[in-house]
């Protein structure tokens, strides 16, 4: 079965998006041994400079890289990556368990993102849309993302 980790900079608090979370996550159970783990944000303020930015980016990049399971093919989102469709992203992860792969790791950032450190390790840049959107709600993108790509490589009635 294989093993997915999303490491996520951030907490999430609002109950709307921890239920979410936990509905797909109990669906998921059926195809993938999915982990969610956070990792603190570093608080910034309001007028940060790019410099104070790329510091605590890398700051929080140290906390990432401990927890990257090892062997793991990374996955990182941030807005310069690849646009996929659903079924795109089905394929590629069909793709990497054919190739042997066991262990997909996503990371999602904080407000500010992740650092170009962090970025660099992707065997694939994903960006969920050109729009921005908080890094709570792609949590919830990413995994109902996910187990649509399941459903698809299933052929389940869940992708229409």
């Amino acid at each position: 079965m294989l093993k997915i980790t999303v490491l996520c900079v951030g907490k999430l608090k609002e109950k709307h998006y921890i239920s979410a979370c936990q509905e797909y996550l109990k669906r998921l159970g059926a195809y993938a041994s999915v982990l969610v783990s956070e990792l603190p944000e570093l608080p910034m303020g309001d007028g940060a400079s790019r410099a104070q930015i790329s510091d605590a980016l890398e700051r929080e990049a140290e906390g990432i890289l401990k927890k990257i399971p090892k062997g793991a093919f990374v996955i990182p989102l941030c807005v310069e990556g690849e646009l996929l469709s659903s079924e795109d992203l089905a394929a590629r992860i069909s793709k990497l368990q054919v190739q042997g792969v066991s262990n997909v790791c996503f990371l999602i950032g904080g407000s500010n993102g992740l650092s170009d450190t962090v970025k660099r390790l992707g065997g694939l840049k994903l960006s969920m849309s050109r729009m921005t959107f908080p890094h709570h709600l792609a949590r919830v993108m990413l995994l109902e993302q996910i187990y649509r790509a399941f459903q698809i490589l299933q052929g389940g009635n869940y992708h229409k």
